[in-house]
């Protein structure tokens, strides 16, 4: 079965075919780098990491490109804060990688692949530049006092991306105090110098991008004219994304071919928001939480074109879900399968939930589709072990499931924590449990309460079953 995208830019599911045949071309715009990332930010970058792996897993080979914003207004503003004493460029250069590190640090410690090229702003001015001289040349943009903008009457089929009419456009947009176009729907592509704020040279005059030339340039200069995929958040539709395309197009660019917007994230109901207290960073998470796994199961949970609301009771389901896991890989250790292989008839249920996963997947990367099926699997797993009879065929058919939910939980869904190899006790954890079951063996209740309480203090939990107490690690 082929994979089908849904196009933002069609409104509607396309056979993908990428432009060379096994390699995929992708862009994904990355992080303004001026405040702790939050976790808005990380499931955009979650989704379009899961997208990332199924695609290699479906053998092609994927040049991911995610690009940095690190000088605009926010940053600006926020190095006049934090380091009001130092020079204006050398402030937005600390703030811009303070907070690059912290967004690095964020994406290692949720296990996201790196890019494999992550180009910065401001070490493609030049480029910047260059673009921006042909699109005057070619009459697609005008100098006008120091401003460089694009000519939107200009841009054939404008609004298509967003699904606008160039007249509804027309109709509320306004013209600020110090804007010099002709247009109110012209964006900016160069920015005359201010006062007390970072500048480049270059032929209209000192001054600095703006924000929609950098993805264009970047991404033609590292994937070609015409790429494969363009992602990112559905807030970057308009104007960003729409003006992306009109300027690369305006160049004389084929640009993207499939664009793919994930839906946004909620708390509780509403936007988030430092001013209604909601505002939740991806270290505040951590803190409360400690397991990344928890939030990606949470994304995992509803399909990346919609919104996602999150609150403390789709916390605890993605904690359980993990933890039918964590129960499953603990049999499966205490069962000791032999090592020895043989040739053997995969049982319907692994064959089954396999295909389900692969076709979900390849229908619009519908992960919440695909992680039922690894559910079912798991449920299918514990059954085949309780009800089925020893042999090397019963064991060969754990093995194979257990392996198939490993690749697609580790290698596609990215879950860091979820394998089957398992935990040892410490030391300490060792001797506790020892007294909880010597206590529970003499019927001293008391005592075997108090150790079982001292595990779960420490993140064990007891089950006590016909065949004796087996433990777990919380999740």
């Amino acid at each position: 079965m082929a994979i089908k995208i849904y196009n933002s830019l069609t409104r509607k599911k396309e056979e993908f075919a990428p432009l060379k045949e096994g390699r995929i071309g992708m862009y994904v715009c990355g992080p303004t780098v001026y405040d702790e990332p939050h976790i808005g930010h990380l499931r955009s970058a979650y989704i379009f990491d899961v997208i990332r792996r199924y695609l290699i897993y479906s053998k092609y080979k994927v040049t991911f490109v995610r690009n940095v914003t690190d000088v605009d207004d926010k940053i600006i503003n926020k190095a006049r804060q934090e380091y009001p004493s130092l020079d204006i460029n050398e402030a937005v250069k600390k703030v811009s990688l303070k907070y690059l590190d912290s967004f690095h640090k964020a994406m290692a410690d949720f296990g996201i692949m790196e890019p494999d090229k992550e180009p910065r702003a401001t070490l493609y001015i030049e480029k910047m530049k260059a673009f921006i001289q042909t699109l005057i040349k070619n009459g697609s943009a005008y100098e006008s006092g120091g401003d460089v903008y694009f000519d939107i009457k200009k841009a054939q089929g404008y609004g298509k991306l967003s699904n606008q009419s160039l007249e509804a456009m027309e109709s509320g947009a306004r013209v600020s105090p110090g804007e010099n176009k002709r247009d109110p729907l012209d964006f900016a592509l160069w920015k005359s110098a201010k006062e007390g704020e970072p500048s480049w040279e270059s032929p209209w005059g000192n001054g600095r991008p703006g924000w929609h030339i950098e993805c264009s340039v970047m991404s033609s200069d590292i994937l070609g004219d015409e790429f494969d995929i363009h992602g990112g958040g559905l807030d970057l539709i308009f104007p960003h994304h729409e003006n992306e395309m009109a300027q690369s197009k305006g160049a004389g660019n084929k640009f993207a071919r499939y664009w793919i917007h994930n839906g946004l994230l909620t708390i509780n109901g509403q936007k988030m928001a430092k001013s209604l207290g909601n505002f939740i960073t991806i270290k505040d998470f951590m803190e409360k939480y400690h397991n990344p796994d928890i939030l990606k199961m949470f994304f995992l949970s509803t399909h990346y074109l919609h919104p996602i609301d999150y609150n403390d009771k789709k916390m605890a389901e993605a904690i359980k879900a993990i933890e039918r896991i964590e129960i499953l890989k603990q049999k499966v250790c205490e069962l000791k399968i032999p090592v020895k292989k043989c040739k053997f008839a995969e049982a319907d249920f692994i064959h089954h939930n396999k295909n389900n996963f692969l076709e979900a997947m390849d229908d619009d990367f519908n992960m919440p589709r695909a992680l039922a099926s690894v559910f079912e699997l798991i449920t299918g797993t514990n059954k085949f072990i309780v009800d089925g009879k020893e042999s090397q065929f019963y064991y060969e058919n754990i093995e194979s499931a257990i392996s198939t939910i490993h690749e697609f939980t580790k290698n596609i869904f990215g879950l860091s924590l979820i394998n089957f190899a398992i935990d040892g006790l410490t030391s300490k954890e060792a001797l506790i449990l020892d007294e909880y079951i010597k206590a529970r063996t003499e019927k001293n209740y008391k005592c075997s309460d108090e150790r079982r309480k001292e595990l779960n203090q420490i993140g064990i939990i007891l089950e006590d079953t016909k065949e004796g107490t087996v433990w777990r690690r919380k999740v």
